[in-house]
């Protein structure tokens, strides 16, 4: 098994920039701790948070002093709707249900597919609340800090008595970190709904899975041989880069350590790693 390679000075940094033309980065533990940028590159900041839109991580990532604009982020949710037009060219008379946060509806939106789900927030549950809608034809399923099992049977009728209605994961973290704890992601949210239809979704879009780099790939022409995804978690960020073919950059300021990469078959081996993202800023 080949090992990887640790970036040290100045002179590896130059050489590692030089390889590439684009750089996917995932956000939460590595620019919010390191939010420089490199000079002459393309940075596409990947992320599978769905709560949030394009937009809202445009705001964070001005308070944070770090120039992105709205056409430089894919999100899982973005994704998702990128998906739903440009590869299943989902029909402009159908809407999609929403299990999850308003970052969705706003990516939805963004690509003129309509919705409906958001309202189903209050946790009383009635049956006649589950209703015909023969608009819906997908339900998709993101993490969601209002579920309630409203959401959850709605969800499951439409799958259930429409065999035409696709089933998509935002993403399918089980956990997410919290200020100070772990919280369940989005695949735990959508767990019951796998569990009661007995089948996979027909697609999960968010990392470590290939429909999301073959949006970023169509969306932004990308050579995948000069690209390269940057991360902090092995499961998510580094599989996401060695699953599609793309060179791959782990650093150390999120949730991997140095020690989960060089133990004897380490599981997931990241091409290079860092300390720090930041550490390219010598480089200025």
């Amino acid at each position: 098994m080949s090992k990887s390679i640790k970036l040290c000075d100045i002179s590896d940094y130059e050489k590692f920039i030089d390889k590439f033309d684009t750089f996917l980065l995932d956000c939460d533990g590595v620019l919010w701790k390191g939010g420089d940028t490199l000079p002459g590159k393309k940075l596409l900041f990947v992320t599978n948070n769905s709560a949030r839109s394009r937009a809202d991580y445009v705001e964070k990532f001005k308070k944070l002093n770090i120039e992105a604009h709205e056409d430089e982020i894919f999100s899982s949710s973005y994704a998702s709707a990128y998906y739903l037009k440009n590869v299943l060219k989902f029909p402009k008379e159908k809407k999609i249900y929403i299990i999850g946060e308003s970052g969705i509806a706003d990516e939805l939106a963004s690509e003129g597919i309509r919705h409906c789900g958001l309202s189903d927030n209050d946790q009383q549950f009635k049956p006649e609340d589950i209703v015909p809608d023969p608009e819906v034809g997908a339900v998709l399923c993101g993490i969601d800090f209002h579920i309630n099992f409203k959401k959850l049977a709605k969800a499951l009728y439409y799958l259930k008595t429409n065999s035409d209605c696709i089933f998509l994961l935002t993403n399918d973290d089980a956990t997410f970190p919290a200020s100070g704890f772990i919280a369940p992601g989005a695949g735990a949210i959508s767990a019951p709904l796998i569990t009661a239809l007995n089948k996979k979704p027909d697609a999960i879009m968010g990392k470590p899975n290939k429909p999301m780099m073959d949006c970023i790939a169509q969306k932004f022409k990308l050579n995948l041989e000069r690209t390269c995804m940057i991360g902090d978690r092995l499961e998510t960020d580094i599989q996401f880069g060695n699953n599609n073919g793309v060179t791959t950059l782990l650093v150390l300021t999120g949730i991997a350590a140095e020690k989960d990469i060089l133990v004897d078959n380490a599981p997931i081996i990241p091409d290079y790693y860092m300390s720090s993202f930041g550490d390219f800023a010598k480089l200025c």
